[in-house]
């Protein structure tokens, strides 16, 4: 998708059934449509169930945003759901101008903020994905002919080689997404060698997991207030106190219902989170609706099976909030939580106190003889490890320490044990 600096101007259409939703679909959507560069001019709700299956919404709320479009000269109609063809193109014959769903609004947001070729690769995947299914409606004007061999009619023919084409491209960026995918791979078995755990940034978008990564490692990651301001994951090594140290990758933010085509598309990325030893889920409270997106990266986390996985809640940017007894509210009813705020530094100390106490409940002791010509795996437990003493004696070198178990496993054919 092409970007330009000049807003399209949008009327939103919001179909949700329940009324205490309203005002996080609204803000959400407000949102996204502020990072893809639209507009806002006006807005229609209807409470529905089901939505139509011809036009999404009812005849009667078609006809009054007709109007609406009308009266305001809008570019654009948002859906604030996910059309199938035949509702879109419905909807556009009725209203005279561009309608897109929500899907299709974040698809347009992931394709601006593409930098990295992994990230265009994985875009344009989802793109194409999300459209195969919708190329059957760009050829509904064409006449349909009945009949046996030979009775096709031309936009029947022009949309099967399109489809071809479209699932020929599709093959080609999955393959080269494997190729990608296994340097990922090779990438996180080359930082396995090093005995640290993984932990990923994980939370809802703009809640500011770039921000904390900027203060822990000293990184200059965007941290934009925009939806999806980081598509690349970055692996930085975190030091903790005492000698304990993480490696820690700040990923992708997650939405309410994120598209099913971007989590397929993603997948590569998305295995940063499945193949952590931990998971620090940043909730950002200054947000009336916190806890709706806190449980949106619950369910999200669950989708892509990585709900197991010991998890540090930490509540984010509690310098906005007014309510000074919420930090001690959300800690005592919240288990494994603390309260900072990333742009300010407040509660990072308690949150690496934390951090460290979980790290340590990893750790397991070994004790371990290594012979001399292997001297380098003492030297890798100083680098790398937490090291309690050595002692040099004829038969070995003599270690004590504190291991994971990639490094246990390394030292115990040593272990004395």
């Amino acid at each position: 998708m092409v970007q330009s600096s000049i807003a399209e101007t949008a009327v939103l259409v919001y179909v949700n059934e329940y009324e205490e939703e309203d005002n996080f679909a609204e803000e959400e959507l407000e949102g996204l449509c502020e990072a893809a560069h639209v507009e806002p001019q006006a807005s229609l709700r209807q409470r529905l169930d089901r939505p139509s299956k011809g036009t999404f919404i009812g005849k009667g709320k078609l006809q009054e945003l007709n109007a609406v479009v009308r009266e305001t000269g809008c570019d654009v109609v948002v859906v604030d759901g996910e059309l199938s063809g035949i509702q879109q193109r419905n909807i556009q014959e009725v209203v005279g101008c561009k309608v897109i769903d929500r899907t299709q609004l974040i698809l347009d947001i992931f394709a601006r903020r593409a930098k990295t070729k992994e990230g265009m690769l994985q875009v344009e995947l989802a793109l194409l994905t999300y459209m195969l299914p919708k190329l059957m409606s760009v050829y509904t004007k064409f006449e349909r002919q009945k009949g046996g061999i030979g009775m096709r009619g031309p936009g029947e023919t022009k949309l099967e080689t399109d489809r071809r084409m479209v699932r020929d491209r599709i093959a080609r960026l999955k393959l080269e997404i494997e190729e990608v995918k296994r340097t990922r791979s090779q990438q996180r078995s080359s930082r396995r060698k090093h005995p640290f755990p993984f932990a990923c940034l994980v939370g809802y978008t703009s809640a500011g997991k770039s921000t904390l990564m900027n203060r822990l490692a000293g990184t200059e990651l965007l941290a934009d207030a925009m939806p999806f301001a980081t598509l690349d994951p970055t692996t930085r090594k975190i030091d903790l106190l005492d000698g304990y140290s993480l490696f820690l990758t700040d990923t992708v933010g997650f939405i309410r219902h994120l598209p099913t085509q971007l989590v397929a598309a993603f997948r590569s990325t998305l295995e940063e989170v499945t193949g952590s030893d931990l998971l620090i889920h940043i909730v950002d409270v200054s947000q009336p609706n916190w806890e709706l997106q806190r449980d949106a990266v619950i369910e999200t986390l669950a989708d892509i099976g990585a709900e197991d996985k010991p998890v540090l809640t930490v509540f984010n940017k509690i310098d906005l909030v007014a309510d000074t007894f919420l930090a001690r509210k959300l800690t005592a009813e919240w288990p494994n939580s603390t309260v900072i705020s990333a742009a300010t530094g407040y509660g990072i100390d308690g949150m690496l106190d934390r951090l460290m106490e979980m790290v340590k409940g990893m750790l397991a002791p070994i004790e371990a003889v290594v012979p001399y010509s292997e001297s380098g795996l003492v030297q890798e437990c100083y680098d790398f490890g937490r090291v309690l003493s050595v002692d040099y004696k004829d038969d070995g070198i003599h270690v004590r320490a504190e291991l994971v178990a990639e490094m246990r496993h390394r030292l115990a054919r040593f272990s004395n044990q």
